[in-house]
């Protein structure tokens, strides 16, 4: 939230929404509109906020400096070409907009698969799609590659997720 209330007119994009679109609904009150692209979402439009169904591989289907803030939670680890992504995210980001992304750790690999091929707690089939676990250096490396700096890194859950705040300047 305090990186939203930094845009009074928020225009927020939600890249990896989810079916429910669930970041959407919840800061629904906090931006004037919201856009939601994921390929497991149904399409739908309220007027405040829009959701996509579309796989994120090329070029993103919005105007260049269209968004205030673009978040990116549990994504980037699913991504084909992430520096193309992150290229396509510095096109349609505001300047002196931010990126608020959270993405596993290289600590999590053995855990996630540990508790997905072994014990089955987790879903095989998410974790056999992770392309890549981050750190902070290859974060900064990849957002650093299209100009943007991080201005906020931490590790939560015990070091298993990376936390980014990263601005566009």
């Amino acid at each position: 939230m305090p990186t939203l209330k930094r845009y009074p007119d928020c225009h927020l994009l939600d890249i990896g929404c989810g079916w429910d679109y669930r970041l959407l609904r919840t800061v629904e009150p906090f931006v004037k509109n919201g856009i939601g692209i994921d390929y497991k979402v149904q399409e739908m439009d309220n007027g405040k906020i829009k959701t996509i169904k579309m796989i994120m591989t090329d070029a993103l289907p919005f105007a260049s400096e269209s968004f205030d803030v673009v978040t990116m939670l549990a994504v980037l680890e699913h991504l084909s070409d992430p520096p193309n992504m992150v290229k396509e995210i510095g096109r349609v980001l505001k300047k002196n907009g931010r990126i608020v992304i959270t993405v596993p750790s290289k600590a999590a690999q053995p855990v996630l698969e540990f508790l997905s091929y072994r014990l089955k707690i987790v879903n095989a089939d998410e974790i056999k799609d992770h392309k890549k676990y981050y750190n902070r250096a290859e974060l900064e490396k990849l957002f650093s590659q299209v100009g943007m700096l991080i201005e906020h890194h931490e590790y939560f859950q015990m070091c298993m997720n990376n936390f980014c705040l990263i601005k566009k300047p």
